[in-house]
């Protein structure tokens, strides 16, 4: 297939260094389609205050992405930025801030990633009114579901569409609702509705029950890639943390704690990161380390792009995507 103006403009000059890991690590991911494998990508950071749901989103229709594993925050913060991106705030000199300035942005309903305020009220209120009545119903009924299975039924109401501000193609979790995406939010007791459930909880409004946890994502994920893994699965990881070192481990946990023997390493490894390698990081290790960890194999394409995300991100799934 013919590539695209930003495909052809990153063949040509991004010959070096990073910028040639990256044209590396797209052309690996596209070849690990092509041949048909599978594609887990993880995100963490804040990617989704980040509006990368405009091009990810496209990345989930057109079959580019299997399954996501991603924090809770990024779980929650598209569906925040789909309902209320008007009154997110940008903040260019964030480096600047003097404390009393944070206090004032607090004061004003205003939560700061790095550049961008995220409204308190119109972003997690508006959400929590509505994603209460489906925990409560599923509460009451003794039914069960996983974090982001919520989500999925909160999008595919329709209860959210009159304060949608965005369009709906831009955003990565209405695309992944739609197919019903594979998914596992490691952690996702750490992001804001994750408080708000456990404050429902605490109340006696809630069973803690109702959620289901970590180590059931860890089950799934487990049947998941064993039924999915006949022409390999590729990790490709945003970032670092628990979104990336939680689904990665299903190789090992697999290979060696239930003793399957057969089951095959990652086919395919790349993370982009600005983390140093130094002071036993997990998340600046470089791949050959997670070779004795029992996930990759020697023989792994495995590729590290030392950059922002935000910016190269984009750049790889506008390659994949023949833009």
């Amino acid at each position: 297939m013919n590539k695209g103006a930003i495909s052809q403009f990153i063949e040509k000059y991004y010959l070096h260094f990073n910028a040639a890991a990256l044209v590396d690590a797209a052309k690996d991911y596209e070849k690990q389609l092509e041949g048909g494998s599978k594609m887990l990508v993880s995100l963490a950071g804040a990617m989704s205050t980040a509006e990368l749901g405009k091009i990810f989103a496209e990345m989930i229709r057109q079959d580019k992405v299997q399954i996501v594993s991603c924090t809770g925050a990024n779980l929650e913060e598209d569906v925040m930025n789909l309902v209320a991106h008007s009154h997110y705030k940008r903040v260019p000199n964030y480096r600047d801030l003097t404390p009393k300035e944070e206090w004032e942005l607090l004061e004003g309903g205003l939560n700061r990633v790095t550049d961008t305020c995220i409204p308190e009220e119109e972003a997690f209120r508006r959400i929590q009114e509505h994603i209460f009545k489906i925990w409560k119903e599923a509460d009451d009924k003794g039914e069960r579901y996983l974090p982001h299975e919520f989500l999925y039924k909160l999008l595919l109401s329709g209860v959210l569409e009159e304060y949608y501000e965005i369009d709906l193609k831009d955003s990565w979790m209405y695309a992944a609702a739609e197919k019903n995406l594979p998914m596992v939010v490691p952690g996702w007791e750490d992001s804001t509705l994750g408080n708000i459930f456990a404050s429902y909880v605490i109340k006696g409004e809630l069973k803690a029950s109702t959620m289901k946890s970590g180590i059931e994502y860890m089950t799934f994920l487990a049947d998941w890639y064993t039924e999915n893994s006949k022409n390999g699965i590729g990790f490709f990881q945003i970032g670092g943390g628990i979104a990336g070192d939680f689904p990665i481990c299903v190789v090992p946990m697999l290979y060696q704690d239930l003793e399957r023997t057969d089951t095959p390493f990652w086919s395919y490894f790349c993370q982009i990161s600005d983390s140093t390698t130094s002071y036993g990081s997990y998340s600046g290790a470089v791949p050959n380390e997670k070779i004795t960890w029992g996930k990759l194999d020697i023989n792994t394409p495995k590729h590290i792009i030392e950059s922002d995300a935000t910016i190269v991100a984009p750049l790889i799934f506008a390659y994949l995507l023949d833009m």
